[in-house]
């Protein structure tokens, strides 16, 4: 092997990169651009992230600040169903769900005198459409009542003194991506309970809410159950949707990583290739780069037309011929040995890893430091005073 040889294959692996880090950036500008267009479409169809308030109720009192004393529930009971249903536009899975909301809330006169009470129920802002909406206080199936222009419903009722008060609602709607529940600044809650049931088994807390008291698992879902029997300033309550694999993202983050899956099959190849006898050419390597190098083109344009798993099968069975089939014209059943096992660990096996979150860095950890031993291994015994100084062999002919 030549020095020149070596310094020139490294040259193409550099321009082989240049050309992955434009690939990458147009993914990326790509998905982004997608996904900012589609967002609306699918906001303004399936809604945006719900939200719902915890209701309150008041009565007139010079007593107290503004003229208005401010009562919360003094026990709840929630129920709700979160059906995740995602729609794909473009690159981009978008994480839509449905949600059946019912709550019974029971509200209770703190003074020693009839009061009128005005219980309010603030409905989540922004849905794409409430279906099945339901307003009852008491027992009377009659008593609804008719969301204002502000989304909260309100309807004065007659309590006597300390006397006590249920009121009834549900609604189902659609939205995006959370689902959450907030409770008024440091406020007391008391005897409340929120009963969740999933249809997703993937479950994540979104930042700022609190943990469920009590989970069970079911074969669709979980059941969910958050207790706050006597809490001041509660946490909220809330759930992401279950993460999806994007195409966009994906292709792009492989296409950036892909130098380094060439970088480590150049090496092998090279090192390995010329031990055998059987050294490569930079137009070698210019042909191995290539090959890989569709591998990532032909991935990032057939996501757009088919599943992602064909499309990665696909763009897999291609440089695979592509390479390993090269490489065994070029050096025989040999090279092939070689070429096949170090294209499945460094080109497939390393862009699969991109599929599961968090399992990239240790794939490239791993193959890094195989790669390292298997090197060192095979090379502890090679003088490398005369290795780039030896003339090399002629090709052998590849079996026919």
């Amino acid at each position: 092997m030549k020095l020149i040889h070596l310094l020139a294959s490294l040259a193409i692996v550099g321009c082989t990169a240049v050309g992955w880090f434009i690939l990458g950036t147009a993914l990326t500008v790509r998905t982004q651009q997608s996904g900012h267009a589609m967002r609306g479409e699918v906001s303004d169809v399936w809604g945006p992230v719900i939200t719902q308030q915890h209701p309150q109720a008041w009565f007139d009192t010079p007593n107290a600040p503004g003229g208005r004393a401010m009562v919360l529930p003094s026990s709840s009971d929630i129920r709700v169903k979160l059906a995740s249903d995602p729609k794909q536009r473009g690159l981009v899975w978008h994480r839509t769900y449905d949600v059946a909301f019912e709550g019974s809330y029971v509200f209770t006169n703190p003074t020693k005198i009839p009061q009128t009470f005005y219980l309010s129920f603030p409905l989540p802002g922004d849905t794409s459409g409430l279906r099945g909406f339901e307003f009852r206080i008491g027992g009377d199936d009659s008593s609804r009542a008719v969301p204002a222009a502000s989304g909260v419903v309100t309807r004065a009722v007659q309590l006597p003194a300390s006397g006590s008060i249920t009121l009834h609602t549900a609604y189902g709607t659609r939205g995006t991506d959370t689902w959450r529940y907030d409770f008024p600044d440091k406020r007391r809650i008391s005897d409340f309970q929120l009963a969740m049931e999933t249809n997703f088994h993937e479950i994540n807390f979104p930042v700022g809410t609190g943990s469920a008291s009590r989970r069970d698992a079911g074969e669709t879902g979980w059941q969910l159950v958050w207790d706050y029997p006597d809490v001041l300033a509660a946490q909220a309550i809330g759930m992401d949707m279950p993460k999806l694999l994007n195409a966009g993202p994906v292709a792009a983050r492989i296409a950036f990583f892909a130098p380094v899956s060439l970088l480590f099959f150049v090496t092998v190849m090279l090192l390995l290739g010329a031990m055998k006898g059987i050294p490569l050419h930079p137009m070698h390597v210019f042909f191995v780069s290539a090959g890989f190098f569709a591998f990532h083109l032909l991935f990032a344009y057939l996501v757009d037309l088919m599943p992602l798993a064909l499309s990665f099968a696909i763009a897999t069975v291609t440089s695979l011929l592509l390479v390993s089939g090269y490489l065994k014209a070029v050096g025989g059943k040999a090279m092939f040995a070689i070429a096949l096992p170090a294209q499945s660990a460094y080109l497939i096996a390393f862009s699969a890893s991109f599929f599961i979150d968090g399992l990239t860095g240790i794939t490239l950890t791993v193959l890094s430091v195989a790669t390292l031993a298997l090197l060192m291994f095979l090379t502890a015994r090679t003088d490398w005073r005369t290795f780039f100084a030896r003339r090399p062999p002629p090709l052998p002919q590849p079996a026919v």
